[in-house]
């Protein structure tokens, strides 16, 4: 298997009981995955996204993480926050209105 280019990582707040608990389950970031995934196939983007465990930043949930960048995005709650966020990756740059760190 070879690497992708992107590694999105979309906090689905897992605990270690397997219950998602946490802000980001709360306010339907599972729900993104698909959507993320569609629009990865559709753009053509070397890029996998996978659901993680709680990641901390509750505060500014949903949280999205995009690798080998390491930008976190926050409040990541719509299919238009989304879209900011993969056009900003497809131009070379972050969505600097969504980054935390």
């Amino acid at each position: 298997m070879e690497k992708p280019k992107y590694h999105i990582c979309v906090c689905a707040s897992f605990r270690a009981g397997g219950d998602p608990k946490g802000v980001c389950h709360k306010k339907g970031s599972s729900g993104f995955l698909s959507y993320i995934e569609n629009e990865i196939l559709e753009r053509g983007l070397d890029a996998q996204v996978t659901s993680t465990g709680c990641m901390k930043a509750c505060d500014y949930g949903p949280v999205m993480v995009v690798y080998p960048e390491g930008h976190w995005y926050g409040n990541v709650d719509s299919e238009t926050a989304i879209d900011d966020i993969l056009d900003a990756l497809e131009g070379g740059g972050p969505a600097a209105q969504y980054l935390i760190a």
